[in-house]
């Protein structure tokens, strides 16, 4: 048995990632040419799930709320990096143990500076 892979092994892939395109291509073809183009007002306004649009939708957002977005997503990933430990940490021994405790100190201690500058208080 051929343990290398021939370029002629890969044909399958390249043949349904061709057909893929092409089906995508074809049917946006077809729906642009025999799909309605009646434009009226009522199709060219925005739709806002049925209510109707009040008001300039640039207002300005308040920063805490970015700050927060922002905090939560940069925890998230964090936290994302303890699940591959979570499922191995007995193969990890005492070196992981250590090396997560290390990992937890610094989350905490970000934590605690966002706390210490009242990033996420919201008076």
């Amino acid at each position: 048995m051929e343990t290398q892979s021939a370029p002629i092994s890969y044909l399958p892939i390249i043949f349904q990632i061709i057909v893929a395109l092409g089906f995508v291509v074809t049917t946006m073809i077809i729906i642009h040419l025999i799909g309605p183009k009646r434009k009226t007002s009522d199709k060219l306004t925005p739709f806002e799930s049925g209510i109707e649009v009040v008001g300039n939708a640039r207002k300005p957002f308040s920063i805490k709320y970015f700050l927060v977005a922002i905090l939560f997503v940069l925890f998230d990933v964090e936290v994302i990096f303890m699940y591959p430990w979570a499922v191995n940490f007995r193969d990890f021994g005492v070196k992981g143990m250590i090396e997560m405790f290390i990992f937890m100190g610094t989350l905490l201690l970000g934590f605690i500076y966002i706390i210490k500058k009242k990033a996420i208080d919201w008076e």
